[in-house]
């Protein structure tokens, strides 16, 4: 809650404004008198610093952090699904489309499981296409976040929440 009242706090200073001027148009912003170069360094740093501390909370969750649990799509992949569906730009759509999508990644492995036990249902009791299909089910969170991802792009490709214009 802290850095979302920090972020938006930058966001709205003139300091945030001229990060917007430099991401929309940077050799405006160059022409200008911008050192762009120095304004990167300044968010790279910044969201390093907000990476970093959520790293820290998720090995606080997790437990200790070991290479060989690192899981690529779990912590880049779905995190990149939640900005776009959200709406990238705007940091409330960034949080909510975290919940819409960690909502989504924790209930489509029941799902997907009892969609296949609706689906097998036609099926002889030991047939190994049905059992093949009952085990497979739970690998369907990646299709259904491939889904949601492709449905999102299509239909929002700004995101649920995208960030607003300002024209002034």
């Amino acid at each position: 809650i802290i850095i979302l009242y920090l972020s938006n706090k930058a966001l709205n200073s003139p300091w945030g404004r001229m990060m917007r001027a430099i991401r929309d148009n940077e050799e405006a912003s160059s022409a200008i008198g911008k050192n762009v170069l120095k304004k990167h360094l300044q968010v790279f740093i910044l969201g390093s610093a907000v990476v970093g501390i959520a790293g820290a909370m998720l090995t606080t969750v997790n437990g200790q952090f070991t290479p060989g649990s690192y899981q690529p799509l779990r912590f880049t992949f779905i995190i990149w699904v939640m900005v776009i569906v959200g709406g990238s730009g705007n940091n409330l759509g960034a949080i909510f489309g975290g919940f819409i999508v960690w909502f989504l990644w924790v209930e489509a492995e029941p799902m997907s499981i009892y969609i296949m036990q609706i689906i097998t249902k036609a099926f002889d009791e030991n047939s190994p296409i049905a059992k093949h299909l009952l085990e497979s089910a739970p690998h369907l969170r990646l299709f259904i976040m491939g889904l949601i991802l492709l449905l999102t792009m299509r239909f929002r490709p700004k995101g649920i929440l995208p960030e607003k214009v300002r024209h002034v």
